[in-house]
């Protein structure tokens, strides 16, 4: 049984029920009882507040417990569901053809963050997204969430699907230590690998990013998820006109709970896992391409200090075969899916057409170019 989104609700619930029937109970008594006037005033406005702050914790808790189970029965993710050490493991795969794109996501998203880009490459190959297990609609699994059992856990969900190869692994940011982490142990199956910003293992051992690791509240937002603040702030705000209704409340939906445990623990493991890939590859000719982030923009976002080093490390990413190259999505910040959506969508189907064969490979191999 879920332990945030149902227990803790109900459990808050029925606290909730008690305390505003206490309240009500003693501020009828101090009314009829022989106290000062001051003491009665008092007594009551605090009893009052109590049972309104109460009133309103629990019954938004209430309505997050009840809107999230709708909405997990009533629109349930594009998709299927697959068996993987006995945890259900979410996978959602569209289009056909050959290499398979598998998207692999950053740190703290799940699937649905492909949501833009997926349907366009999915014109020119079949194309699968996934939840890592803990993540949006894939169950936790028991033990470490270090790279060589995440992708142990990617590759027996893949075989599950009968997504046996060849493959082209795709990860942004975290998922770009996965994806090198799969080309090792499942080498057979791998015909190329996208970098999406993607992570370093050298980051793990740099003061610049390890000073940072751990300093996520997601505890706090997990109170505030089971207390259901950010779904009652959502309906409480009025819509844009801009945006489309459905794709708003889906976009919404994924971030009104969180998946701690996951979190944290994949989080803990980032040095294990940095260590783990630190000895990956090189790849021998295995096509390449790496997206980067523009370092004018980490500039400008006050990122100085980190700019250098994640455009060294950026850079070093060519290293892992004689047939890679590196384009720099001008005006882009980390997520370059969103932000230079158009990048993604015209260079990844070019890279399937020469992973193929049925387009002629690039003249600059070993380049960097800023596009």
């Amino acid at each position: 049984m879920d332990l945030d989104y149902v227990v803790m609700p109900a459990m808050l619930l029925a606290i909730g029920v008690m305390v505003i029937w206490l309240s009500i109970r003693r501020i009828r008594s101090v009314s009829a009882g022989k106290y000062g006037k001051a003491r009665r005033i008092i007594e009551r406005v605090f009893l009052g507040v109590l049972a309104f702050v109460v009133a309103v914790l629990a019954g938004s808790s209430a309505f997050n417990a009840i809107s999230l189970q709708i909405s997990r029965h009533s629109d349930p993710p594009p998709g299927s569901f697959y068996t993987v050490n006995g945890a259900q493991m979410h996978l959602h795969c569209v289009g056909s053809g050959t290499p398979t794109i598998v998207l692999d996501a950053g740190y703290g998203n799940d699937a649905s963050v492909w949501n833009k880009v997926q349907p366009d490459l999915a014109k020119t190959t079949q194309v699968c997204s996934f939840d890592r297990a803990g993540m949006g609609w894939s169950e936790p699994q028991p033990g470490p969430r270090d790279a060589d059992q995440i992708v142990a856990q990617e590759h027996d969900l893949l075989m599950a699907a009968q997504v046996t190869g060849p493959i082209v692994l795709m990860g942004h940011s975290i998922a770009g230590l996965y994806v090198r982490d799969y080309a090792t142990h499942y080498p057979e199956n791998v015909a190329g690998i996208v970098f999406v910003d993607g992570s370093s293992p050298a980051q793990f051992h740099m003061p610049e990013f390890t000073s940072e690791l751990g300093k996520q509240p997601w505890h706090l937002y997990r109170d505030a998820c089971i207390l259901g603040v950010p779904r009652t702030l959502w309906t409480l705000s009025l819509p844009s006109p801009l945006v489309d209704p459905h794709e708003s409340r889906a976009e919404a939906e994924d971030a009104f709970h969180t998946h701690v445990a996951s979190l944290a623990h994949e989080m803990g493991s980032f040095v294990k896992s940095g260590d783990e890939v630190a000895k990956t590859g090189p790849y021998g000719t295995l096509p390449i391409l790496i997206f980067s982030q523009d370092t004018d923009h980490t500039a400008s976002q006050g990122m100085d200090k980190l700019g250098p080093a994640w455009n060294q490390m950026q850079e070093a990413l060519k290293t892992l075969s004689t047939r890679s190259r590196r384009i720099i999505a001008k005006g882009s910040g980390h997520y370059i899916f969103i932000d230079r959506q158009d990048l993604i969508e015209k260079e990844v189907p070019l890279f399937i057409e020469q992973v193929r064969g049925t387009a002629p490979e690039p003249k600059n191999y070993g380049t960097t170019v800023t596009e």
